[in-house]
């Protein structure tokens, strides 16, 4: 008699080991995936982020540079510049550069179009 209690209990605990086995499995591979999911969320929103720094960046560029009506003046032209900077994009900081370091007119109309290319590229 004792032994058929024995029984009982020993196969009530297996069942009950075999459940909490199963039962931390699937856990492990719902916090698994989720886990992924949080990584590529954390990613979209960095990268939501930096398109908001781009598109400030060019709406500020936009309305202080090409629609200026005179000379851009010392605090504008810092503003823009801690803008780019920033951005921390190499290649931003390569077309800013490139444009406010144009000698003539054309020079400067040719490096504000690649400038907004590549603001364009990068927002998309």
């Amino acid at each position: 008699m004792n032994n058929k209690i024995y029984n009982k209990n020993r196969i009530i605990i297996i069942i009950v080991a075999i459940a909490l086995l199963i039962g931390n499995a699937y856990f492990m591979m719902k916090s698994y995936t989720l886990s992924k999911a949080l990584a590529i969320a954390q990613a979209d929103a960095i990268s939501i982020h930096q398109n908001e720094k781009i598109i400030n960046f060019t709406r500020l560029f936009i309305e202080k540079v090409l629609n200026a009506d005179k000379e851009v003046d010392f605090v504008t032209r810092l503003q823009l510049e801690n803008a780019v900077v920033d951005l921390k994009d190499g290649e931003v900081s390569s077309g800013w550069q490139k444009f406010t370091e144009s000698k003539t007119d054309s020079e400067a109309a040719e490096n504000v179009k690649d400038l907004l290319e590549i603001l364009l590229k990068k927002a998309i």
